[in-house]
């Protein structure tokens, strides 16, 4: 192994040299023109609102973890953005005081490090000069990879910490052990693994990496003999608090600047419990008495579905029974207000003039709607969404002077298991008692579930009634209570505030959830075993006759591909010749090809292979950065080829080379219109289509180059060449038709 660093600093002149061109070339390929197109592409919808939301406090919900999206905020911040652009819609123009390009300028610049950081890794995997410098044009020219590091996008801050950590981790292990150099790279090794885990759970496959190749290496230490017990203990000790301690620490670091940020209430806020939304400003509230008695005025929450206030206003069903719609309103609102009153009792009786009667488990109770006076209802009808038969409509129902029917009648069903233990296992408390509304006449459960109503219902959450209802949907909670007869020293509830441990743990298993519930299909997602040879792409953005696709450079997509299949067939060749006898595995190109290709394939498949087990939507983006490990894969199995293979024809090296990179950059050129969206011909564009199932759309594109300079109604007006030729062929046929009859 190399005996020092791969640092720039530790590099040769030549080397340094090679970085500082390879960096300059970069800049020149990922930022040209990084200002367009000017209007909104792609993700940009998700994660420049997110920046926006971060900047007003606007608490969201997002499935990836926050860093990227705090960096970009910063930047964003920093350029003057004020968050007032919604970035709502794809092809959105953006106004001239959002600071875009400066936003896209974070993912822009750490696309451009991706490419030193790639030649610094593979010489320290012991490569020549010339393989580091064609594995960094490899990167560097391949179209996916530029492309993706455009926007405002969290791929490029993704794939530039992965490259970071496998930097660090390939020159920890080239230092002599318990050195400064030997701590430095296993300190930034483990701050970048929890970096790379704040920007996408992606990272997660990086520790697993960074995890297996550590337990490997640890198995040797312990069969070697001179390596003492207590260096061994050493080895493990610092090995777990940077490579565990250190991406743990950060990643909650991260967490906890998310929530410093977000202290307002957002669109996202009912993702979260009660209790998560009580911390936001606003969104808490005052103690409330504990026990709830007839007459009490009271808001109703859902316990399973982010804790929905059950809600009714004036308006009708349009269909089934016509009646008061009664539906599920995540926000605080005067119509979220319901009275208790007892069936028994005399219309006239006023329960809040009268001593308190506290309700307990098993009363028959009916409950009033405050701001409408029509009283929860339900009745053998179907919901107006759910269709199923086991499922029926519930609506709010009366009018001044009626007393009601028995349709209004439902029965308090304390759930015990959910409930607080005590007092709230018996009698119905403010927050502490769940609970559940049964229909008394047909047998049905209050229910809601994640379904919206349309617009008509102004697309609220569905409420019905069930019969066979899952436990969770069913339960119900009240969260304020008001009685004018209840003492004021009578004893008041509040919602326990949850500390930093708990609302991250809550936030981690919804952004769970959340991710394993993206199951619909999307026009341009696709499947993992699609994308080593580059099936599709996605497109992100058409407009004005010009097309941004994500889209890799096949050459260098089917080139690493390829690397793979070889690695595992050479080691398998290799393996039966062991058998028999033969020493390939002493051979130093061996020795190379196994140690450093073989890590790079474990990357590789760690990357790869698990999203094979995921249902939820997938893209062509998911696979860069296994990738990014293939390439490093293929650049050593080439540095083994020109070292060992081609050792007595050192004079095809060169030309070798040159055709890769040739190659490989000729196929980014063909391609690049997509990544810069720039102009282009639907000719031009068929004779790109190298694979026949590529799906960027070429009749985007004019016919001829020159409709792009004129004004764009013009050119539409116009048409291409071809059909003004057309046209003219028509016209003088049309005339010398003429001419002849005249003659006739």
């Amino acid at each position: 192994m190399p005996p020092t660093s791969s640092k720039f600093s530790a590099l040769p002149p030549r080397d340094k040299a090679a970085v500082l061109f390879l960096t300059g070339l970069a800049i020149v390929v990922r930022l040209y023109k990084i200002w367009e197109p000017d209007s909104v592409v792609f993700d940009e919808v998700h994660f420049g609102g997110f920046a926006s939301k971060y900047i007003k406090g606007r608490y969201f919900m997002d499935v990836h973890p926050p860093l990227a999206k705090l960096l970009i905020t910063l930047t964003g911040w920093v350029a003057g953005f004020d968050g007032n652009f919604d970035f709502k819609d794809i092809a959105k123009d953006y106004v001239d005081d959002v600071p875009y390009v400066a936003m896209r300028m974070l993912p822009g610049v750490m696309g451009v490090l991706v490419v030193p950081l790639a030649y610094m890794t593979l010489k320290a995997y012991d490569c020549a000069s010339l393989s580091a410098f064609l594995g960094s044009i490899f990167v560097l020219f391949d179209n996916g990879l530029a492309t993706q590091s455009r926007f405002i996008l969290l791929d490029s801050p993704l794939i530039f910490f992965t490259a970071l950590t496998a930097y660090a981790w390939a020159n920890f292990n080239n230092q002599k052990q318990f050195t400064a150099g030997w701590y430095w790279f296993l300190g930034l090794t483990g701050l970048a693994l929890g970096a790379t885990v704040s920007v996408k759970w992606v990272g997660l496959f990086t520790i697993a990496w960074v995890g297996v190749t550590t337990i490997i290496g640890l198995w040797s230490l312990l069969g070697d003999l001179s390596v003492s017990p207590r260096q061994f203990l050493l080895h493990f000790f610092w090995r777990a608090v940077f490579l565990i301690g250190v991406p743990v620490l950060f990643y909650l670091g991260m967490f906890a600047v998310h929530f410093l940020c977000l202290v307002n209430p957002g669109d996202g806020d009912g993702f979260m419990s009660s209790e998560f939304q009580a911390t936001l400003n606003n969104k808490g509230m005052d103690d409330t008495p504990a026990s709830i008695a007839y007459g009490s005025q009271v808001t109703i929450r859902h316990l399973n579905t982010q804790g929905g206030y059950l809600h009714s206003h004036d308006h009708l069903y349009p269909t089934g029974s016509q009646q008061q719609q009664v539906t599920l309103y995540p926000h605080k609102d005067a119509n979220n207000l319901w009275m208790f009153d007892n069936v028994t009792m005399e219309p006239e009786f006023d329960f809040r003039e009268a001593e308190p009667v506290y309700l307990k488990n098993g009363d028959i109770v009916r409950l009033q709607h405050v701001s409408t006076t029509r009283r929860l209802h339900s009745h053998d009808v179907r919901p107006p969404v759910t269709e199923a038969e086991w499922q029926q409509e519930v609506s709010a129902y009366g009018y001044k002077g009626f007393s009601g029917d028995a349709n209004d009648n439902f029965r308090i069903e304390i759930v015990r298991s959910e409930s607080k233990p005590g007092e709230a296992q018996e009698y119905l408390r403010a927050i502490d008692t769940k609970f559940r509304l049964v229909h008394t006449m047909t047998h049905c459960a209050l229910f809601s579930h994640k379904v919206k109503l349309p617009s008509w219902g102004y697309e609220q959450q569905e409420v019905t009634c069930a019969r066979q209802g899952t436990m969770p949907n069913s339960l119900w909670y009240i969260e304020f209570n008001e009685h004018p007869m209840i003492p004021e020293d009578a004893e008041k509830v509040n919602y326990a505030k949850p500390g930093f441990l708990r609302k991250f743990a809550e936030l981690q298993k919804v952004m769970w959830d959340t991710n394993a519930g993206l199951v619909a299909s999307h026009t341009w997602d696709s499947r993992p075993e699609s994308w080593p040879y580059l099936r599709r792409g996605i497109n992100f953005w058409v407009r004005d006759h010009r097309q941004v696709y994500l889209l890799g450079n096949v050459f260098v997509w089917w080139l690493s591909s390829g690397s793979i299949v070889l690695f595992g067939l050479v080691l398998a060749v290799s393996v039966l010749r062991w058998q028999r006898g033969y020493k390939d595995f002493s051979l130093k190109g061996m020795q190379q090809f196994r140690n450093y290709v073989g890590t790079n394939v474990i990357a590789w498949a760690l990357h790869y292979f698990p999203f094979f087990l995921l249902q939820r939507q997938l893209f062509l983006h998911h696979y860069l950065p296994a990738l990014y490990f293939a390439i490093l894969g293929v650049t050593v199995t080439l540095d083994v080829v020109f070292k060992h293979v081609l050792r007595g024809r050192r004079w095809l090296v060169f030309p070798v080379a040159l055709a890769l990179l040739a190659a490989t950059v000729a196929i980014y050129v063909l391609l690049s219109p997509l990544i810069y969206g720039g102009k282009w011909t639907k000719g031009m564009c068929e004779d790109a289509r190298l694979m026949e199932h590529w799906d960027f759309d070429c009749n985007a594109f004019y016919d001829d180059i020159s409709l792009y300079d004129v004004p764009a109604p013009v050119a539409e007006s116009v048409g291409s060449p071809v059909e003004i030729m057309e046209e003219r062929m028509e016209s003088a046929v049309e005339a010398l038709a003429g001419e002849v009859h005249d003659e006739l």
